[in-house]
């Protein structure tokens, strides 16, 4: 996380409890003050600092929220004493108090309780298994994201259909942010603990890189494995470079379920990005540049499927390209089927548009 610039890491499984997880089985499941003894909080908290790496704290509640709540004082006070400042949430299963429901009013009382509790304590909250976005996160402003609806980890479940994603923007995500734990560069899982042999991601990989533009959020997750990142460094760069707060954006195109296309400036930086994807049809994206500063030439990096990319046979084909542009330019870009285009975009100056073409 150092190296490439990524600012926190997500530990999961850290704390007594996962050992015999299963909702209803216990009273009290987990225990937020205790770790396993073969993790050295304290160190690991150290040792991140050191490395200028901020760690996020894990809650997995097995759905238990009435034992969440009796917890959640000594919980944040534990995140306080070592150095933790953010928070995933997580309610698997089926909810304590019995016959209460996810989205029933005495649980999204419980998610606005944490969230105003952990202001408190001045811990940010990105949940997940929570209701949909609604707007909360301005009332809150520590209440960052939701999952709140199939994130990037239901591939391995069976899979996102193609145009899942083509839906959500159009949808949840109107609510507010929502944190989907895009990024995944090894889309075949069949080296998932041997237990998948037969499950995909039903994307390209550069759609994946897409999504950090098309399902914005203010914490954004890297949801692959390192290893399979050190694959591709050429792609990851995209990654490492993206932004995850905007002075503007810009939708370009867009039909729900189908396709859609949005150009981003990262906030307080000359910096743009665009992304856009599709659903199982193949289809060439039209992308204005209108919305760029007059007056100026910029170099765009563009991320794009390979000839031969599709979903289900060839996910990793991908070529990379830099062009010049300006505020009149228009792509014609092709996105293979469940495909994706991934851009960025700086200012020019003539040494380094030195040989590339420029789009009219």
């Amino acid at each position: 996380a150092s190296a490439h610039g990524i600012d926190g890491i997500l530990v999961e499984g850290w704390n007594e409890g996962w050992e015999d997880w299963a909702s209803y089985r216990k009273d009290r499941q987990f225990l937020f003050n205790k770790a396993y003894p073969d993790l050295d909080v304290k160190e690991l908290q150290r040792y991140a600092k050191e490395k200028g790496v901020q760690m996020v704290m894990h809650h997995e509640t097995a759905a238990n929220a009435a034992d969440y709540e009796r917890q959640l004082d000594e919980a944040f006070q534990f995140m306080v004493d070592n150095g933790y400042h953010a928070v995933k949430t997580g309610y698997v299963g089926y909810i304590i108090p019995r016959n209460e429901y996810h989205s029933s009013q005495w649980m999204n009382n419980h998610y606005i309780h944490v969230a105003r509790r952990a202001a408190d304590y001045k811990v940010m909250v990105n949940s997940h298994e929570a209701v949909r976005p609604t707007g909360l996160c301005r009332t809150y402003p520590n209440w960052l994201a939701q999952e709140s609806a199939r994130g990037g980890e239901f591939e391995t479940m069976g899979g996102n259909d193609p145009d899942h994603t083509c839906i959500l923007p159009f949808t949840r995500l109107k609510g507010g942010p929502m944190d989907y734990t895009p990024g995944i560069f090894e889309t075949r899982l069949s080296y998932y603990n041997g237990e998948k042999p037969n499950e995909r991601v039903h994307t390209t990989l550069v759609k994946q890189m897409a999504l950090y533009m098309t399902m914005p959020s203010p914490i954004q997750m890297v949801a692959d494995l390192p290893s399979n990142y050190a694959r591709f460094p050429d792609a990851f760069r995209f990654i490492e470079d993206v932004a995850v707060d905007w002075d503007n954006s810009w939708y370009l195109e867009a039909e729900p379920g189908d396709y859609i296309t949005v150009a981003r400036k990262a906030k307080g930086k000359n910096e743009w990005f665009v992304g856009g994807i599709t659903d199982e049809n193949s289809r060439t994206a039209t992308i204005p540049f209108s919305w760029l500063p007059e007056g100026k030439q910029y170099i765009a990096t563009i991320y794009e499927d390979g000839k031969d990319a599709d979903w289900d046979t060839n996910p990793q084909s991908y070529r990379i390209r830099k062009v010049v542009v300006t505020p009149k330019s228009v792509l014609k870009q092709k996105l293979a089927a469940s495909g994706g285009v991934a851009i960025s975009i700086k200012e020019a100056d003539k040494a380094e548009m030195k040989g590339l073409k420029t789009i009219r």
